[in-house]
């Protein structure tokens, strides 16, 4: 056809003297087989054992003029931080088949920086092949003093997705992030599929996937360990959908905390369904800080989700104070409204299996329990419905009948 013309792709391939190199070029493992890896017919090459391979690599990737592909192939790269950066002037895919480490020292770094960054890409794909991201973190959550002060900003998060547009996120797997394993951040129109969360309950403020200020994400497929959340959403995000989701050990899925800080963006349009949340300390949940500045978050909906074991499975908190120092008996500011747990089942941990704590100040409206049954076999006898400034709309099946006891903060 007259005027079109096939886009040429571009296959840059990192190569490595040793299958298995870090980032300065000393070996992980002396023994793993050599031979280096040429690069595909047309395509260019990245230098061999630096973090200079990478960012070569990614420039060359980066500048073509029609899509291209860089490919990281198998072995254990040890790297300090890198940073894909855009715009590119084309579409870019990262095939990953190698595994990246980062250092297991605790260095000091900028607030709310990022190991691995990918930042302001547009129509990017990581096809992760099951590539795991390792930010040998145990030495960080020995120090994190997050609990104590409310600030652990110093940490990096593992993995940070910030100003992509039309993009997909295949197939990686962060493991034993030293803050947060993947932060998703400005975002719009962007798919995250099978993705794997890997850290033991003692690591702390490590949530899973945390997305805020971000517009039409879809999480869809992921299998979460961890020692915070497994999913958590921030203020600005709308039109979010998390499905498939198997979270556990953590603390649940939650939208929030919210409030804490001044000019929140609103959250719109939240639908977290077909999940399977096991021995977590909660399971769906929306949690605001108290005294906070005005904020909104309307439209959410927990559905078709399956708790085995969970401490309180459905919590509203508008009363949350995690940390010394809130304000606690201020009432929050965020208004609550249009919020609907429907279809959940399953076994709690606690005996309060449904725990809605509203404002006092900013009523929640319309919250609404829609065919509820969870059940508790502990020697406190059977589940109850715990509620506070607050009335649900009630549809369906009602297990434990709703309100029946006055919600209190705290476990």
């Amino acid at each position: 056809m007259v005027g079109l013309r096939r886009a040429k792709t571009v296959f840059i391939v990192f190569v490595v003297a040793i299958a298995n190199t870090i980032a300065n070029g000393t070996p992980l493992d002396p023994a793993a087989p050599g031979g280096a890896k040429p690069a595909a017919p047309g395509g260019a090459t990245a230098p061999a054992g630096s973090l200079d391979a990478f960012t070569a690599a990614w420039k060359t990737a980066c500048e073509a003029a029609g899509p291209s592909t860089m490919t990281v192939p198998k072995g254990d790269y040890l790297v300090d931080s890198v940073e894909f950066l855009g715009p590119c002037k084309g579409p870019v895919t990262l095939e990953m088949h190698g595994n990246l480490k980062a250092p297991a020292t605790i260095a000091g770094a900028k607030p709310h920086c990022g190991w691995v960054d990918f930042t302001n890409l547009a129509d990017f794909t990581l096809n992760g092949n099951g590539a795991i991201f390792d930010g040998q973190g145990s030495l960080a959550w020995k120090a994190n003093d997050c609990a104590k002060t409310g600030k652990c900003n110093s940490l990096p998060i593992n993995i940070r997705f910030t100003g992509l547009t039309n993009s997909k996120i295949m197939g990686i797997t962060s493991t034993n992030s030293k803050l947060f394993h993947i932060n998703v951040l400005n975002c719009k129109n962007v798919t995250l599929e099978n993705i794997g969360i890997d850290a033991p309950p003692e690591s702390l403020n490590t949530d899973g996937i945390h997305i805020g200020r971000s517009v039409g994400v879809n999480l869809i497929g992921a299998k979460i360990k961890t020692g915070d959340d497994c999913v958590s959403i921030g203020d600005g995000t709308e039109n979010l959908i998390v499905e498939n989701v198997e979270c556990g050990p953590g603390h649940g899925i939650a939208v929030g905390s919210l409030g804490r800080y001044p000019n929140e963006q609103p959250v719109k349009g939240v639908t977290v369904r077909k999940c399977l949340i096991k021995n977590t300390m909660n399971g769906v949940r929306v949690k605001t800080w108290p005294g906070s500045p005005p904020g909104i978050a309307s439209n959410i909906i927990f559905e078709d989700i399956t708790m085995d074991n969970v401490s309180t499975p459905v919590l509203i908190d508008q009363e949350y104070c995690p940390y010394a120092g809130c304000k606690v008996g201020v009432p929050s500011k965020v208004k609550l409204s249009d919020v609907t747990f429907k279809n959940i089942k399953g076994t709690s941990a606690t005996k309060t299996a449904v725990k809605l704590i509203c404002s006092s100040g900013t009523p929640c409206t319309n919250v609404a329990l829609d065919n509820i049954n969870l059940v508790h076999n502990g020697p406190e006898g059977p589940a109850v419905g715990a509620c506070a400034n607050m009335k649900p709309v009630l549809t369906g099946q009602m297990i434990p009948a709703a309100c029946t006891e006055i919600a209190k903060s705290g476990p």
